[in-house]
């Protein structure tokens, strides 16, 4: 008795692992596709007036974090898949919805990506125009310089010194965040390549899932043929039963006529 309470509780405490996993996959679909939708925000406003530090740190804020994200839920999902279904449950409803998440799960990871996609694209046309503006400055603000210099007076000089010093300080420090904003752009980029390691490990559960499903089919095809083979056989077997009963109705009909003539001959011969 006490072994049947056991296993019951077993299988009870599976039953509610899926429900468990199950629930929670979903919960970070809709995460992943919310955070889908705030980054496709912040990437329309990439390269406007409304473009800053702190939109594009808050961008990729919420892009590491689905990133993560989208990890947790593969293990998640991988473990779901292989949890066994308790006794006395619908498997094809557990693997239906295995099926459904896993479905869903792959489209909110593709709109991901697009949406990392679009970021890296427009950032790198962002920094590209912050790095000619910034050579554009650079020449100016030299420019402007060389002329303080030229003008020979004690003043001028002390005055062109400061600017000097002003402008190179500035100049460093766009240059740190034209280098922060490179850096934040690998990151990215590395982050793409996150989610396509993730595509490829749905790719081989899929394959895995695809593999037991081809087995069934080979052996319904197997079964075909077995089948198949036996049809032909019987066929055959009738074509050769065909054959031995018109040879046996041949040779009967020849004794026939033989017998026939050999009965004139006699009675014929004894007229004479």
């Amino acid at each position: 008795m006490d072994g049947v309470s056991s296993y019951q509780s077993g299988g009870g405490g599976r039953n509610g692992d899926l429900h468990k996993y199950s629930h929670s996959i979903g919960s970070n679909i809709q995460k992943i596709s919310q955070n889908v939708k705030s980054m496709q925000q912040l990437v329309n406003q990439l390269g406007t007036d409304q473009d800053n530090q702190q939109l594009r740190a808050q961008l990729h804020q919420v892009q590491h974090y689905t990133g993560g994200l989208a990890k947790d839920t593969t293990v998640e999902l991988r473990t779901f898949k292989s949890l066994p279904v308790p006794p006395g449950q619908d498997t094809r409803t557990w693997h239906m919805q295995a099926e459904r998440l896993t479905r869903e799960f792959s489209q909110a990871l593709n709109d991901f990506q697009n949406a990392q996609r679009q970021a890296a694209s427009k950032e790198k046309e962002a920094l590209k125009k912050a790095r000619a503006d910034s050579d554009a400055q650079f020449f100016e603000d030299s420019r402007q310089g060389g002329a303080l210099l030229d003008l020979g007076d004690s003043e001028n000089k002390g005055r062109s010194q400061q600017s000097q010093m002003q402008i190179q300080m500035e100049q460093e420090q766009e240059m740190q965040a034209l280098q922060e904003r490179e850096s934040q752009i690998r990151q990215l980029e590395a982050n793409i390549m996150d989610v396509n390691q993730i595509f490829k490990d749905l790719a081989t559960m899929v394959h895995e899932q695809g593999e037991v499903v081809d087995s069934i089919e080979a052996n319904v095809e197997a079964a075909q043929v077995h089948v198949s083979q036996a049809s032909t056989q019987l066929s055959e077997a009738r074509q050769y039963q065909n054959k031995a009963r018109r040879k046996k109705v041949c040779l009967f009909g020849i004794g026939l006529v033989v017998l026939t003539v050999l009965i004139l001959i006699i009675v014929l011969s004894t007229k004479n």
